[in-house]
């Protein structure tokens, strides 16, 4: 993002570029220069302490949080257009999507008189029985699973919103963050508006109703043309589906299409292409940055409705949020993933004995670290994938509980062995200081903590739920106090340079780095608001 001039919050005007990534063990000769220039260098302007530098005066690391230390999953999205059982078909995208959020999930189908809804909190597979799918008829779907980024966690807030307007009857629903949704709300409610929900894209119903163009296709052009941020949409009418991006790209949207009985072919979109898989789609290609493709009886309409800026698509969802087996952006999840960790094992190589992946997140980057390393890849970790969100804990206290009941270390694998412990990042730090505590009470000589990404410095604004900055260990703390916070041996990040390497971005600058960099490729003009709303919700 050396080519955006965004906001840096924190006044951190950083070279991300030159930071060594490795600290407490082995590292590679550049490295260890690197580390010294940057330990020795006089800053003629003091900045607040970067992760690779130390602090003026280092405060003693505490637990931040006890909430979990990863960043939570934004929201996935579903259409279809054309088929006899929509609402399934919406259903089983969204099981597929099920990873991008766990709070609320929401069908609204259409069969061309009417716009049937169904949305309730919790999991897909329990709020869409067979009763409840047989209440949503109609060739025509969109579907939503929520992760709050914006908005309380309450089933008002669950999408899709679905009105009826002087534009007819309609239903939206969208991944990402409008980051100037406070402002239009105000605006909006001086002009009579009256608000149902607190999530940002109940927005977008409103700016359409407001709009004096006649036609769907121009009332949400022109309420789009006022938004910023991040926003990959679906919207329902009557007789069409409508799906846009905005002109930075930051979410992905992906075309497919799929043929069933007769020869007949239905339109699919969906957030990640193992949505396809699930119903027997073709992936075609993405919706453009910018761009919205409009699905009628006339048949299929692709259109610019904003001018192309430069792209600013999410990294994260390469290195942690999307599933390996997806294609987004255009690219193989499980190959940007590996070849984090292969750039990485040449970055921050251990003398150890064998590499664990932190499940599920940190396995490719495992992979990769193996193979590049020569080190055996073990699954010396295993996940319970059945916990649910609530847990009654026994009377007497027992030590870093929560990751317990997720994870358990196989100890035949770990005893005696010097181990490389490959995770896709650090947020508080509290969850790493855990697992590397787990896995050296079950025997392990030496653990050698590697993330596949560069420190977290920033929040993000768009369509992240990620902590404020103050909460990011790595915003105020050098590798090496992480690396003693979390009790490792060693500590190596990825440095920035082969995060880009690694998505095939170091020539094209196509990805939003702002939460390892704090360089935002947008302006935000209400940072004070987004901020705010972002610690309410933590």
């Amino acid at each position: 993002m050396s080519d955006k001039r965004g906001l840096g919050v924190g006044g951190l005007g950083l070279g991300p570029e030159s930071w060594a990534p490795c600290a407490g063990g082995a590292r590679g000769p550049d490295q260890s220069r690197e580390r010294q220039r940057a330990d020795t260098t006089p800053t003629p302007n003091p900045q607040p302490p970067t992760p690779f530098s130390p602090a003026p005066n280092p405060q003693p690391l505490t637990p931040f949080f006890p909430a979990p230390d990863k960043f939570h999953d934004e929201c996935g999205v579903v259409a279809i257009y054309g088929h006899p059982e929509a609402a399934k078909l919406a259903y089983l995208g969204l099981y597929a999507l099920q990873h991008r959020g766990q709070e609320s999930a929401g069908v609204c189908t259409t069969d061309g008189t009417e716009i049937y809804c169904h949305k309730a909190m919790g999991h897909v597979a329990d709020i869409f029985t067979s009763p409840v799918l047989a209440t949503l008829p109609g060739e025509l779907a969109i579907g939503h699973t929520r992760y709050s980024t914006a908005g309380d966690t309450v089933l008002l807030n669950a999408q899709p919103f679905s009105v009826a307007c002087n534009k007819g009857r309609v239903a939206v629903a969208h991944n990402g963050n409008i980051t100037n949704a406070t402002e239009l709300r105000k605006d909006l409610g001086r002009r009579g508006s009256i608000f149902q929900a607190s999530s940002d894209t109940e927005v977008i119903l409103h700016l359409m109703a407001h709009s004096s163009e006649r036609t769907l296709a121009g009332a949400l052009r022109d309420a789009l043309l006022q938004l910023e941020g991040a926003f990959s949409l679906v919207f329902l009418a009557q007789d069409r589906v409508i799906v846009a991006r905005d002109p930075h790209g930051f979410r992905p949207l992906a075309v497919g299409e799929m043929e069933f009985s007769g020869g007949r072919k239905c339109h699919v979109f969906a957030s990640e292409t193992c949505a396809f898989d699930l119903i027997g789609a073709v992936y075609l290609h993405d919706v453009e940055p910018g761009e919205m493709v409009i699905v009628g009886p006339e048949g299929v309409t692709r259109e610019r409705w904003a001018p192309e800026q430069a792209r600013s698509q999410c990294v994260f969802e390469h290195v942690y949020f999307a599933r390996p087996d997806s294609i987004v952006f255009g690219r193989a999840v499980e190959e940007s993933r590996e070849n984090l960790g292969r750039l990485l094992a040449r970055e921050c190589p251990a003398d150890a004995d064998l590499v664990v992946p932190v499940p599920d997140s940190g396995v490719a980057a495992a992979i990769g670290y193996s193979d590049e390393s020569g080190l055996p890849f073990r699954q010396a970790l295993i996940r319970n994938h059945y916990v649910g969100r609530t847990f009654i804990e026994p009377s007497q206290a027992i030590r870093d509980f929560g990751v317990k009941l997720k994870l358990n270390p196989v100890r035949h694998l770990l005893q005696g062995r010097r181990v490389v412990l490959v995770d896709d990042s650090i947020v508080r730090g509290t969850t790493s200081r855990k697992i590397v505590r787990m896995v050296r009470q079950a025997g392990a000589r030496e653990v050698h903590l590697r993330i596949s990404c560069p420190p977290t410095i920033s929040p993000c604004f768009y369509g992240v739920d990620t902590p404020t900055r103050s909460e990011l260990i790595a915003s105020s703390h050098n590798v090496e106090e992480i690396r003693r916070f979390v009790e490792a041996d060693t500590l190596g990040y990825l440095s920035l340079a082969s995060l880009r390497k690694a998505v095939d971005d170091d020539q094209r600058h196509e990805y939003c780095y702002a939460c390892y960099t704090g360089d935002y490729p947008t302006e935000l003009i209400n940072i004070e608001e987004l901020i705010s709303a972002r610690q309410k919700r933590h």
